[in-house]
């Protein structure tokens, strides 16, 4: 049985949210989503069906998404942990099952590294492992524009640097993501006030791998054409982490949660069950572990 909770927090003065899907008797963890910069806690309704039988789900509103509060110039990626381990102890969760996709990904790193004994296991996803000058020159160029009061230049351009371009790639459901992603981008940063601010701190924030992380158990994974950071840069990462593996998932780009949404709700629920995965037709070939 699930029950439906939405409540609201405040941490380092500011105020935001999560939506708490409940399992009364749950065969795992509480399984904890941290999405992209433009996901908010509704975003990730697809998954209560198959999750809810297993276990509780949380999704967040963190600072600078949904509704929360924008995070100020000083605040960063500790205010985003701390954001977390809020939830985690107003629900009285002793550890979690953390997902965390994108710029979600790095929060949810940074929070298992700060906080192993909270995190039962933890699937990191689309990391954004590596960032090149060119990206970084791209990127300057396109926050220019919409700093210049040209918000379709933005978009754009923005489009060009998070979907994969090369038509000799197969990514599916290609005409639909650019579509989706394009109306999505183009709402955070004509009807949202901090909506801009939010991508351009997501899109500039660097992921410290320094340290690695050692007691999680871990998977990471990306889609085989993922431009935002490649999928070489994000299995680098992945070294990092003690006992981890790494899985290329086909036929997808940086948006692989929506070209292939059944497949990562697969890995989502195997994963957090401890079930196998080798041998899935969504893989491009199985990885072995890393060392």
């Amino acid at each position: 049985m699930t029950d439906e909770v939405v409540n609201t927090l405040s941490v380092d003065g500011l105020s935001y949210s999560y939506r708490l899907l409940w399992q009364s008797a749950p065969q795992t963890e509480p399984v904890l989503i941290l999405g992209g910069a433009l996901q908010d806690k509704y975003g990730w309704e697809h998954f209560d069906e198959p999750v809810s039988p297993m276990a509780s789900l949380v999704t967040i509103d963190l600072p600078g998404s949904g509704k929360a509060d924008p995070l100020r110039p000083d605040q960063g990626m500790d205010t985003m942990c701390r954001a977390v381990e809020r939830v985690l102890d107003d629900l009285g969760i002793a550890s979690t099952n953390l997902f965390g996709y994108s710029f979600g990904s790095a929060i949810g790193f940074a929070f298992a590294q700060r906080h192993p004994h909270r995190v039962a296991r933890l699937l990191l996803g689309g990391v954004p492992a590596y960032v090149t000058n060119a990206q970084v020159a791209q990127w300057r160029q396109a926050a220019a524009r919409m700093t210049a009061g040209a918000p379709e230049e933005f978009v754009d351009l923005a489009l060009k640097l998070w979907l994969c371009q090369d038509e000799r790639r197969h990514v599916r459901h290609r005409r639909l993501t650019h579509r989706y992603v394009k109306r999505l981008i183009t709402h955070a940063v004509t009807s949202i006030p901090h909506g801009f601010t939010t991508l351009n701190r997501s899109a500039t924030e660097e992921l410290n791998p320094s340290g690695g992380l050692r007691g999680v158990p871990a998977l990471v994974f990306c889609g085989e054409h993922d431009t935002v950071s490649a999928p070489e840069h994000q299995r680098a990462f992945a070294a990092t982490i003690e006992n981890s593996r790494f899985l290329t998932i086909a036929e997808s780009d940086h948006w692989v949660t929506f070209e292939r949404a059944q497949d990562i709700i697969d890995i989502v629920v195997k994963f957090f069950t401890d079930q196998p995965l080798d041998g899935a037709d969504y893989m491009v070939r199985p990885e072995p572990a890393l060392r």
